[in-house]
């Protein structure tokens, strides 16, 4: 049956007709309720921001892509505390037992944290104490 037939076969009834009054009122109510809590919910969304990261502070400063960092820390010669391959994402302490598996000309020297985090190097997941 079609929906017009319904409502008309509805109307066509004197007590049906209370009933339909009745339905159209619920009706109206909860989407009336419905869209009043759509519109609260669309309120507290937190809008999303974009903070910059590490790199592009770096990138900012002058340094322009995370080959130049490499190649800057490289040139140092000097060990330091933390140490990283040219190769990978991650960085160690040279306790770490992934230090042996990096070739010595691969081998990149931080003196901070911060400054294997700024040339785009994470900590390593197997390396504790980092």
């Amino acid at each position: 049956m079609i929906v017009p037939a319904i409502i008309a076969e509805l109307v066509s009834f004197g007590k049906s007709r209370d009933l339909l009054i009745a339905l159209v009122i619920i009706l109206v109510g909860c989407g009336s309720f419905g869209l009043g809590r759509l519109s609260k919910v669309q309120e507290t969304k937190i809008p999303l921001t974009i903070v910059n990261t590490a790199q592009t502070a770096a990138a900012q400063e002058g340094i322009a892509t995370r080959a130049e960092v490499i190649e800057k820390l490289a040139e140092s010669t000097a060990e330091g505390q933390f140490v990283a391959s040219r190769n990978g994402s991650a960085y160690y302490l040279p306790s770490c037992s992934g230090v042996k598996a990096i070739k010595e000309e691969n081998k990149i020297w931080f003196a901070t944290t911060e400054e294997a985090r700024l040339a785009g190097y994470h900590p390593a997941a197997n390396c504790k104490g980092l």
